[in-house]
């Protein structure tokens, strides 16, 4: 079976022949892995997807091949200070791990913080030929056997709050709530010229969303995030309908927003991702949206990914498979990019256990 024949089956909550499979990785874990695997090539891993080589996923027969447009592609950049074409600053934060030293990178200056400057800011410009070199690569070159995902995450609030900041962007919300529109409008302007782009090319989904859950509750309360960002996002996806009625459309944010899931499913959307098993039950959430929503990542790396044993990993994966999976609608990975501190041998179990299991489980 086709890598995307096997995506399209899992979407139309059929049964494929394994459980479909996507996996992103940190540049440095890519880095361990690339050395391990013994795959030639040194250019620095983008998670997102944008100017990937694919050379890792092909190899691990991921089903799903992302290509990203948009200020998600700030983050990971090469050097160890750096201003991104938005105008905001980053500098690099290092961590120690048992494997190696990781290094993430953090905003640090946000060119929008003064009221004033949002009436001189100029944002880039969505409608550059070089941004979607990438994409037209990929569609031409693997989509026959794989499933293209278009990549436009961060598009609202995560992006508005790196150009404000995050507490005053929170502030505006009750305090200043004609600047928090405005503020938004102008990542969602961009990211919606980008994905309707990317869609007229031709990919077979696009990826959308930001954070809006934490750990243990929402960082914004459903009121809000229904009067600032549904909308938006209500419309970003009729949009992108109206240019291809088959295009599928995944929402991404970590955390719990069970409050929200409801109103997702009413304004169109079809996958939700990441399912961030140490905030929302899988299996929970398959017994109430299963019928109007697949599923794609639920995978721990909080605990069981960089902290337990294979066997633990397997346990996991397969009762996804049982719980999540059943029945189809289900895309298996992890809920976050692969970290520095995960053991390859975890690593190997997780590959292992999706790619060797058949689908549905007979024992």
């Amino acid at each position: 079976m086709k890598h995307r024949e096997r995506v399209a089956m899992a979407l139309n909550h059929e049964i494929p022949d394994r459980c479909p499979m996507q996996v992103s990785f940190t540049p440095e874990f890519a880095a361990r892995l690339r050395t391990t695997m013994a795959l030639g090539g040194d250019k620095l891993h983008n998670p997102h997807g944008g100017g990937n080589t694919y050379e890792l996923e092909r190899a691990l027969g991921e089903d799903m091949l992302l290509t990203s447009v948009g200020w998600a592609n700030s983050y990971y950049q090469d050097a160890w200070e750096y201003t991104d074409e938005w105008g905001v600053g980053w500098k690099s934060a290092e961590y120690d791990t048992r494997f190696g030293k990781g290094r993430y990178t953090e905003m640090r200056v946000f060119p929008l913080a003064e009221d004033d400057a949002i009436d001189r800011y100029v944002p880039p410009d969505p409608n550059r030929p070089e941004l979607y070199a990438d994409a037209a690569w990929l569609i031409e070159t693997l989509k026959d056997e794989y499933w293209i995902v278009g990549v436009t995450v961060t598009t609202m609030f995560e992006t508005a709050w790196a150009l404000r900041g995050y507490e005053q962007m929170l502030a505006d919300f009750l305090l200043n709530p004609e600047l928090a529109e405005r503020l938004l409008d102008i990542p969602y302007r961009y990211h919606l010229t980008a994905a309707k782009k990317l869609t007229e090319m031709g990919v077979d989904m696009l990826w959308i969303g930001d954070d809006v859950g934490a750990q243990r509750s929402m960082l914004l309360s459903p009121t809000t995030w229904r009067k600032f960002l549904k909308p938006r996002v209500a419309t970003f996806i009729a949009e992108l309908k109206a240019i291809n009625p088959q295009v599928k459309v995944a929402y991404h944010s970590d955390g719990v927003i069970d409050p929200i899931i409801p109103d997702l499913i009413e304004i169109g959307l079809d996958v939700l991702n990441p399912i961030q098993p140490a905030c929302m039950d899988p299996a929970q959430l398959k017994q109430k949206y299963g019928k109007n929503l697949c599923f794609w990542g639920s995978l721990d790396v909080q605990h069981t990914l960089p902290f337990g044993t294979p066997a633990d990993v397997r346990a996991e994966v397969l009762h996804r498979l049982d719980t999540l999976g059943k029945g189809g609608g289900l895309i298996l990975g992890p809920t976050h990019h692969v970290q520095l501190d995960t053991p390859l041998e975890n690593f190997w179990a997780m590959i292992d256990a999706i790619t060797q299991t058949p689908y549905p489980r007979n024992d």
